[in-house]
């Protein structure tokens, strides 16, 4: 059922669109980190100095690559460069993000070789939880930096980084990112706002339009986009639940568009819809060709799908995770869960998503997602 009583008041009334200064725009390079003398440290010049010898082999694995019939590993070329943030080109090509140098590195599967593009820009031995990334058609690749509140360009064809600086408002963490025809959008996760981004502004002058959360004291979960343009975003409280929020994007802009003086467009762009009450940590979001959202629950072993037609909400159950997967050497794990984090929608329709505690990714076809529950 559709809840508008929970928005905060004033929640439409501060739909900014905020101007920064040249100052803080492109190239404008991070603060370097000042990391103190540290004697468990051993320097080797590589991403492993980010952390003490006995924690390396925790962050920094093995570098060993190992493969099932179903999945090959392939060895990255720097070692303890925590990849993270991935997409793909038109030509099939693999982009990753490395936490540990800020770098951004191809990956051909044809001939089965990377190469790895140096961030001139990035501080030395600076860290960031790198999320998002995504391709664009002229060729860019976007990625968000949570510890520099940033958003970077790489430019395929010159090999170059562009450092844009995102609108920080208290505890911001810019998290995942879509490039979504002209324009670039972002949730900023702990900052509670979904940020839109137009790209081609001149950096004297950028603007981005800030849509705040709907709930006090939330975190802005990772969104999605339906087939009619309408963005899609979670509101929730850790262990508490929270919100489904549909956000009528076009409908908006034409909106303010048309508006007199300083009005703004009125509640009807943006519809709120409660979560069920075991929906507890809503990570993945994913829209299908059928109009339905689907929402992977990482503090269980479900994914949730929500039909907007009807307002209901249906809960779909994983399959269990193995013990050689989650480990449980002393038996105290008496019922483990897989904990879905991510979803995509596959170009052929399946639902696909990893489960953090199995290490296992899972697809689900849009034929067997009507019998799952039977």
């Amino acid at each position: 059922m559709k809840k508008k009583a929970i928005i905060v008041g004033g929640f439409f009334a501060v739909i900014m669109l905020t101007s920064l200064a040249a100052g803080v725009m492109v190239n404008n390079t991070p603060k370097q980190n000042m990391d103190s003398d540290n004697p468990e440290i051993t320097i080797t010049g590589t991403p492993a100095d980010h952390f003490p010898d006995a924690q390396r082999a925790q962050f920094c694995g093995s570098n060993n690559p190992k493969s099932t019939p179903f999945v090959k590993e392939f060895a990255i070329p720097t070692k303890c460069t925590n990849p993270l943030a991935i997409a793909t080109d038109y030509s099939g090509n693999v982009w990753f993000a490395q936490t540990n140098t800020g770098n951004i590195a191809k990956f051909d599967p044809t001939t089965e070789s990377f190469k790895e593009f140096n961030n001139s820009l990035w501080p030395k031995n600076g860290r960031s939880m790198i999320w998002g990334m995504d391709y664009s058609p002229d060729g860019s690749v976007w990625f968000t930096d949570e510890s520099y509140d940033s958003i970077w360009q790489f430019t395929t064809q010159d090999e170059k980084y562009h450092r844009i600086a995102f609108p920080a408002t208290g505890d911001t963490l810019p998290q995942k990112l879509k490039v979504d025809g002209s324009q670039i959008i972002i949730n900023d996760f702990t900052g509670n706002k979904i940020t839109f981004l137009d790209p081609t502004q001149t950096a004297d002058n950028l603007k981005y339009l800030n849509l705040p959360s709907p709930v006090e004291g939330s975190v802005t979960g990772a969104f999605t986009i339906d087939s009619s343009k309408n963005v899609w975003y979670t509101n929730w409280i850790f262990q508490k639940g929270g919100v489904l929020v549909k956000f009528d994007q076009e409908g908006y802009r034409n909106a303010l568009a048309n508006a007199k003086g300083d009005t703004l467009p009125s509640l009807d762009h943006i519809k709120v819809y409660q979560l069920p009450f075991d929906l507890l940590t809503p990570n993945g979001i994913a829209a299908s060709d059928d109009g339905k959202i689907w929402i992977a629950d990482t503090s269980r072993s479900a994914i949730f799908s929500f039909d907007p037609t009807t307002e209901i909400f249906t809960p779909y159950v994983t399959s269990d995770p193995k013990q050689s997967t989650y480990g449980n050497a002393t038996g105290i794990i008496k019922s483990p869960i897989s904990r879905p984090y991510w979803i995509k929608i596959a170009p052929e329709g399946q639902l696909v998503f990893n489960e953090q505690t199995s290490t296992t990714y899972q697809y689900w076809t849009q034929k067997l997602i009507p019998l799952w529950n039977t």
